[in-house]
């Protein structure tokens, strides 16, 4: 973060009050020019009242970033219920629940970060129990496609796509069952965990590791992450609910105010 001391600020440390209140920025900036080692002599004697002012110049910068980041959120969110994001979604797309359910929502995840599995550090929940939550609230309303988006400083994150990807060539069902047990075990990511869980999941664990380096697989991942990256989603996890973007781990209360949203929009007199 980028903090300056405000000019007139340093010039009440500078002069008495009543002098600094005529001086103009351009007066303070030619005293300063002319005479660099005031403001060292002025910070020395007023390290208070200096931290003080930059302490409450980084407040104010903060609170105008978040301002500005929620006006940026609200106007996007307003425009992507008018004009919803496109997933690809296909009849040979893997769906969880009612294929012709009225909303739809799609997660851009990794299987190894800590804020797509079930509890995030913040101590919020995860991608993983976001989704779950979202599905076991809406039912039959909502479908759930999800996309991988394996980050590349997560060195579990493309194996486990991987044999996620394999295990959907042989079972959509038990893919989806891989999916919960990976993120329900995700300290414990590797090879021994994705095997156990093919096997006790009745998948062909000879096919699966033959599959796992195929074509099939690597372009499945493929078009999942430039998918994500076409629609502006850099990290994880990242979902569409309805077409519009949400990106992090943003609470199930954050996606019923866009349902909530989209349905007001749905039933809105259409202008002209």
């Amino acid at each position: 973060m980028s903090l300056r001391l405000p000019l007139l600020a340093l010039a009440a440390m500078l002069v008495p009050a009543a002098v600094a209140a005529e001086l103009s920025k351009d007066d303070v900036k030619k005293v300063l020019d002319e005479n660099p080692g005031l403001v060292l002599d002025v910070l020395r004697q007023n390290r208070k009242e200096f931290f003080e002012v930059v302490k409450q110049a980084a407040q104010d910068e903060q609170a105008n970033r978040q301002k500005e980041q929620q006006e940026a959120q609200a106007k996007e969110l307003d425009e992507r219920i008018k004009n919803p994001l496109k997933p690809e979604i296909t009849k040979k797309t893997r769906i969880r629940g009612n294929a012709k359910a009225k909303y739809t929502l799609v997660e851009y995840s990794d299987f190894q970060c800590p804020f797509c599995g079930p509890k995030a550090p913040s101590g919020n929940i995860g991608g993983y129990k976001i989704a779950e939550t979202l599905r076991e609230k809406y039912g039959k309303d909502l479908r759930f496609v999800f996309k991988n988006k394996p980050l590349p400083f997560h060195t579990q994150a493309m194996p486990a796509a991987q044999w996620f990807e394999a295990a959907t060539l042989q079972s959509h069902e038990k893919a989806w069952s891989f999916h919960d047990k990976i993120f329900e075990n995700q300290d414990k990511l590797g090879d021994a965990l994705y095997e156990e869980t093919a096997k006790g999941l009745g998948l062909d664990v000879g096919k699966l590791k033959k599959d796992l380096q195929s074509q099939a697989v690597k372009d499945a991942i493929a078009a999942d992450v430039k998918e994500a990256e076409s629609l502006g989603f850099d990290g994880t996890p990242g979902f569409l609910i309805n077409g519009v973007p949400v990106r992090g781990a943003y609470p199930p209360e954050h996606f019923d105010m866009i349902i909530q949203k989209v349905e007001e929009a749905a039933k809105a007199p259409k202008k002209g």
